[in-house]
């Protein structure tokens, strides 16, 4: 191999746009191998990304749709097949509705892309976290959650009523940081730190799509926001800066900051494990 060739390789979802792809660009450009699992393409206007592409600094792996098991199992099956390590698994990928939607699996459709999702990610490339140097996995997160007032596992799933931004993105984001700090002493036996990470707010809106945020929010984000460049900056720290020996953590303005509704953490993670067992391991044996 090339002397001249990356030596670390990190994979992000949700790398075709938004904070994801400001990531993907960074990492390119400190010659990082980067590896990308995304509902759309890369744009095709973009060159860094499209040399990288070229020359397999950078390989992408498509899926249909993140919370179809299905299409998902197919997917990470791929990378698995094609890749030895990885060295930074970043769980990015996200977004916000504005209705009340449920996944195939009948679960809300927030909570099953920003919550149980970045867990079945995270189990099913575990072993080539193991292989890798780095060994961490930087879950985004959002402190919208410092809203929420109250918490249980059974409104995740099935929620009594909807709020943008401040009712099932809010609750699944918490749980994400939730079974982030639970999981940490299971990983860390295995030499795996987690961390999730709040990228602040930066203006992602794109013409025509559904941003599931309030209108005022909305007209905030278009006036004040910053660029996607400050999350991927955020996330990128929160990775491999000053608290990379942090595990289980909370990192807000890459400082360590306090969840609420701790006495939930252990209760999620047994709830996610539960359903990545019986509806996709399981799923896997029935339709595979």
């Amino acid at each position: 191999m090339s002397t001249n060739q990356p030596n670390h390789i990190a994979l992000i979802t949700g790398a075709s746009q938004g904070i994801g792809l400001a990531l993907a660009r960074k990492l390119l450009s400190q010659n990082w191998q980067v590896l990308t699992l995304n509902r759309s393409d890369i744009p095709a206007d973009d060159m860094l990304m499209q040399n990288a592409l070229k020359n397999g600094q950078l390989r992408t792996y498509k899926v249909k749709d993140l919370t179809d098991y299905g299409s998902l199992r197919h997917a990470l099956e791929e990378i698995k097949s094609k890749e030895r390590r990885i060295d930074i698994l970043f769980n990015n990928a996200g977004g916000g509705l504005s209705e009340l939607r449920y996944s195939k699996q009948g679960r809300e459709m927030h909570y099953e892309l920003l919550t149980v999702v970045p867990y079945i990610v995270l189990m099913e490339l575990k072993e080539l976290l193991t292989n890798g140097s780095l060994k961490t996995v930087i879950n985004t997160s959002s402190q919208v959650f410092r809203f929420t007032k109250e918490f249980s596992t059974e409104n995740l799933e099935h929620p009594k009523s909807f709020r943008k931004m401040y009712g099932p993105y809010a609750t699944s984001k918490l749980a994400l940081s939730l079974w982030t700090q639970a999981i940490a002493p299971q990983l860390a036996k295995e030499g795996i730190k987690i961390r999730s990470v709040d990228p602040g707010i930066n203006n992602t809106l794109r013409k025509g799509k559904d941003s599931g945020l309030t209108a005022s929010f909305g007209l905030f984000m278009k006036l004040f926001a910053s660029p996607p460049t400050h999350g991927a900056n955020l996330l990128f720290e929160g990775a491999l800066g000053k608290n990379r020996n942090e595990t289980g953590v909370f990192l807000l303005k890459d400082r360590v900051a306090d969840l609420k509704f701790t006495d939930h953490a252990q209760h999620v993670l047994d709830r996610i494990s539960d359903i990545y067992s019986r509806e996709f391991l399981d799923g896997n044996v029935l339709h595979g």
